[in-house]
């Protein structure tokens, strides 16, 4: 890490490493098909380079960390693809099947706080509210007493489109 948090000397040891790694693999594996060379992309190299990503995601936001990042995969995408050099990164992807390096920093991002929030409960993705405190989708909800049971939970789902006549949504009554 360096005085300015920008996490440029762990984004350029985590690339070199992962250079020398793809260069040891080419020599030693070049008559392996693409399959395998992927599934060696996704064991080794992707973990490297995605170690401890939510910490320095905002570190993308720099050009040089992002070259350092989309030049690795190119690396291994040139390999898989068999392509030429002058070939683009998101070429590269499409030839080669792959996620672009940027979206699987920020998918692993996601990941990150989608079980950070379930483990420390801080913050819920989904949620059962009362009936009192709906935001959406109506002003006023009815619901059906029955005389014989008293415990009752209502679940109300919305994907928040809108329309002229209003919210749609889904209600599941457990009875």
């Amino acid at each position: 890490m360096d005085t300015k948090f920008k996490f440029r000397e762990h984004i350029t040891y985590a690339a070199e490493k992962c250079t020398k790694l793809i260069y040891i693999i080419s020599k030693s594996v070049k008559k392996f098909r693409h399959v395998f060379l992927k599934m060696i992309q996704e064991a080794a190299i992707l973990p490297l380079l995605l170690y401890e990503a939510p910490v320095w995601i905002d570190a993308m936001k720099y050009t040089c960390n992002r070259r350092k990042y989309i030049r690795v995969q190119s690396m291994i995408n040139l390999r898989i693809a068999k392509a030429f050099r002058k070939t683009s990164n998101e070429a590269f992807c499409i030839v080669g099947d792959t996620t672009p390096i940027l979206l699987k920093i920020a998918g692993a991002f996601r990941i990150y706080n989608l079980k950070e929030c379930r483990r420390n409960k801080t913050k819920a993705i989904d949620r059962e509210v009362e009936l009192k405190n709906w935001q959406y989708p109506a002003d006023e909800a009815k619901t059906l007493e029955a005389d014989e049971h008293t415990d009752k939970l209502i679940q109300v789902y919305t994907d928040r489109s809108k329309n002229r006549q209003g919210v749609g949504s889904g209600v599941t009554l457990y009875i």
